[in-house]
């Protein structure tokens, strides 16, 4: 399974151009590291006073993810982008529906990911109550449907979901 890292830094005023093009560096050099699967930018709007800056990072695994940040190459990134930048930089990996249509560049139109989400969420509501209601039949109805809740959160993020989106990948990113 793919592991998506958000990374979120703010930029010092005046160096703006130079982290853009540092990182670009930086990019194109971690590419050479095969578990290193993606990577984009995300800049303030134009116009803003923000200067917080975004980097979206996908591994093809845990392990390629633990090697990337703890390789030389990740240590010298991060000595010349604390010279421009403020603050601790916020490291988040993405989970469940945040990193479900996840992937190297623009992400699927909406009425696409709409579409896939409810082709995973329909038969599961659809399915999972009535079961239980069979198999509990004792259980007060608000606990039956934490429970099923619970399970079908788990099963969309875990299961469906991940199944889905690598089934239709191809139709959800042309």
């Amino acid at each position: 399974m793919p592991i998506h890292v958000a990374i979120t830094r703010r930029v010092r005023p005046g160096c703006e151009a130079e982290f853009q093009a540092a990182l670009r560096d930086f990019f194109h050099s971690s590419f050479a590291r095969s578990g290193v699967i993606g990577a984009t930018l995300l800049v303030p709007p134009p116009d803003s006073n923000s200067r917080e800056y975004g980097v979206l990072r996908t591994f093809s695994d845990e392990a390629e993810r633990d090697e990337f940040y703890a390789s030389p190459l990740f240590q010298a990134w991060e000595r010349q982008a604390r010279q421009l930048t403020e603050g601790e930089p916020e490291y988040r990996t993405l989970h469940g529906l945040e990193a479900w249509f996840r992937a190297p560049g623009p992400p699927p139109p909406r009425w696409k990911m709409a579409l896939v989400t409810f082709a995973g969420v329909y038969p599961l509501t659809s399915a999972l109550p009535p079961l239980f209601a069979r198999l509990l039949p004792g259980w007060p109805a608000l606990l039956g449907n934490v429970v099923v809740t619970g399970l079908i959160v788990f099963l969309l993020s875990w299961v469906v979901m991940p199944l889905l989106t690598r089934f239709l990948h191809r139709w959800l990113h042309v």
